[in-house]
């Protein structure tokens, strides 16, 4: 475990408060640990910290910064088992997810180390007579996060990367539901960082979230979260005028043509749809099937579905499918459920919540909705995945868009033509075709709509953390 207090200026300090939040094994209901009820006094002296150390900081070349960051890459690969363990131990993930997780850190800290060191800008040049204009990308300054619950050392990673390697301090707030490998990251790179210019401040949204939004210090607000939680941040951030960043949620709309690979597509949807027990903002939840093919689709679904292995990660490596990551949570994935079956919704396999201690969800495809059902629209964020038919491509396009989201989509087709003319006309930050939910941290990710602004992951990630300046020089003679 972590050690307790709040990381603040390259130590764990205690919090102002004395007050503490349990950490609770989502697969037995036990208390795990406990961390500081944090306060805005907390943020306040982590924003310090954080402005103090961030001139020197930001004033290293790329170079030195870069191998910074590959030193707290190695170092998390040298704690890979301990991290895993830590993550699947909170979260309740299988180890399978937590071991990518891992090591989808350890790729964001050495890509960013790289990017780091090759940022583009307009060419110098005489734009005007007899002046050279010369762009200077700087660093923003102080930067709040706010991180989730569903990938906590993953997220947090995908913040402090591109911050760091754009040479800004920071002020990160983890889930209190999931704050243990983030603190435990904390510990293990403190050495390697300047103090100061990581902070890590626990508690609740409505207290250190929202301070952090407020705070006059504090330059940019970035968060990975609810729609709800985006909203509240935005509205806060707006009175100081600092920047946000928002990567909000999804409800990935997959569109399946007569023409697809319908096995294919059924075992992508297996992946895409449950993977971290459909904890995914980027999930392929909601299938629009071609109404000629939609039995045979379905059909391989449930048979893909069918086959999970449900457990707690100590179970085995088989294990695919873990617990949802709290009580609140999983009351309210059970609600959309026991609510779908009120209105007459089959579910085709699963449908419900399994015996016994913990958190656990059977895998769910439901089948039969109207595109205005309540499960069809919003995000139920388990393993669930809701199946609609349609008659032509118009009418597939126009549902597809018809959401308040615009994270991510799908379509699968073997016409050629068809997958480019399609995945233009699907409003949403990213479209796969063929596949679903298959990340690269060379490319950006973020939405459009109520899925927020801004981009995380690759290069424009380093635009997003840092500004421009505009320096002319008079050179007429």
């Amino acid at each position: 475990m972590p050690p307790a207090g709040q990381f603040i200026d390259g130590a764990f300090r205690p919090s102002t408060s004395e007050a503490t939040l349990d950490v609770v094994d989502p697969c037995h209901e036990t208390v795990l640990a406990q961390v500081p009820d944090g306060t805005a006094a907390d943020v306040a002296v982590a924003a310090t910290a954080a402005r103090a150390a961030q001139p020197a900081w930001g004033a290293l070349t790329p170079k030195e910064r870069s191998l910074i960051l590959l030193q707290i890459a190695d170092r998390v690969a040298e704690h890979h088992d301990l991290l895993v363990n830590l993550e699947s131990a909170n979260t309740g993930k299988p180890f399978e997810v937590a071991r990518d997780d891992v090591a989808s850190t350890i790729d964001t800290f050495r890509f960013f180390a790289g990017a780091a060191r090759a940022i583009t800008s307009q060419a110098a040049g005489n734009y005007a007579a007899d002046h050279l204009s010369v762009i200077v990308r700087e660093p923003l300054g102080v930067i709040g996060v706010v991180t989730p619950w569903n990938y906590p050392l993953l997220m947090a990673a995908w913040k402090i990367a591109p911050i760091l390697a754009a040479g800004n301090s920071l002020v990160l707030k983890p889930s209190e539901i999931t704050p243990l490998t983030t603190c435990k990251f904390a510990e293990l790179v403190a050495d390697l960082l300047p103090a100061g210019v990581l902070n890590i401040v626990t508690g609740t949204g409505p207290v250190v979230g929202a301070a952090l939004a407020e705070h006059p210090g504090i330059d940019m607000i970035a968060l990975t979260g609810s729609v709800n939680s985006g909203k509240a941040v935005a509205r806060a951030a707006a009175e100081s005028l600092k920047r946000v960043h928002l990567e909000l949620g999804g409800k990935a709309p997959v569109v399946i043509f007569e023409d697809a690979d319908l096995p294919a597509a059924a075992s992508s949807i297996r992946a895409a749809g449950y993977w971290n027990s459909g904890q995914e903002c980027g999930a392929g939840c909601r299938v629009l099937v071609h109404e000629s093919v939609a039995d045979a689709f379905v059909e391989h679904l449930v048979k893909e579905v069918s086959s999970f292995t449900v457990g707690e990660p100590g179970a085995g490596d088989d294990v695919e499918i873990g617990p949802l990551v709290s009580r609140p949570h999983f009351d309210r994935v059970r609600g959309y459920l026991e609510r779908a079956k009120d209105a007459g919704i089959r579910a085709a396999v699963g449908g419900s919540a399994l015996a016994g201690p913990g958190f656990f969800i059977a895998p769910t495809v439901l089948v039969g909705l109207d595109s205005d059902a309540e499960a069809a629209r919003e995000e139920i964020f388990g393993p669930v995945v809701t199946v609609e038919t349609f008659s032509d491509e118009d009418e597939a396009v126009t549902r597809a868009n018809a959401t308040a989201y615009g994270l991510s989509a799908s379509v699968f087709t073997e016409n050629a033509k068809r997958s480019h003319d399609i995945a233009g006309k699907l409003d949403a930050g990213t479209v796969w075709v063929n596949s679903h939910l298959v990340l690269a941290t060379e490319a950006p990710w973020g939405g459009f709509k109520g899925s927020g602004y801004g981009r995380d992951l690759s290069i424009y990630a380093l635009d997003d953390y840092s500004r421009t300046k505009h320096v002319m020089h008079n050179h007429g003679r």
